[in-house]
């Protein structure tokens, strides 16, 4: 269930450039780590060889994809926010999207979520540009930082 439950878009509107909440923590664990691997292909040492991280990664541990951190978003999202009116959301991009910080397995990420613009197109849907900020537990540099654009039709 969402923390911000909003009926609809007009609503929404009134949280353009501000932040519209933060998600639960989310494990990032080695089993997440091999499942998106396989879903992937991705199946790089760094990701998958906890005996070999050991010995040469930084930490000693192997790493979450960055591309695993991103797709964490739309379930974060889900947590922090709902427009009950909208029927569809479809992701359509994004602006800016930075890989900041290595996830090591077995941390606990979170998201912050900013409104920077919300904008009706000629197809009727909203344009609704976003800001996320992954951050690490017990770090100061976030793990991902992002702009991201998803189309919401009412």
């Amino acid at each position: 269930m969402a923390t911000l439950e909003l009926n609809n878009i007009d609503e929404l509107k009134a949280y353009v450039g501000k932040d519209l909440g933060t998600s639960d923590w989310v494990l990032v664990d080695q089993e997440m780590i091999d499942k998106f691997a396989d879903a992937t292909g991705d199946h790089q040492w760094i990701h998958v060889d906890v005996e070999k991280a050991k010995k040469f990664m930084p930490g000693g541990s192997t790493i979450a994809h960055g591309y695993l951190t991103l797709s964490l978003a739309p379930m974060m999202m889900y947590e922090i926010y709902q427009v009950k009116s909208v029927k569809t959301g479809i992701n359509y991009g994004a602006n800016k999207i930075r890989f900041l910080n290595m996830v090591p397995a077995g941390s606990r990420l979170r998201m912050q979520l900013k409104l920077l613009s919300l904008e009706q197109g000629k197809d009727g849907g909203y344009q609704m540009i976003t800001e996320i900020t992954i951050e690490m537990e017990g770090q100061e540099r976030p793990a991902l930082f992002a702009e991201m654009i998803a189309v919401l039709y009412e």
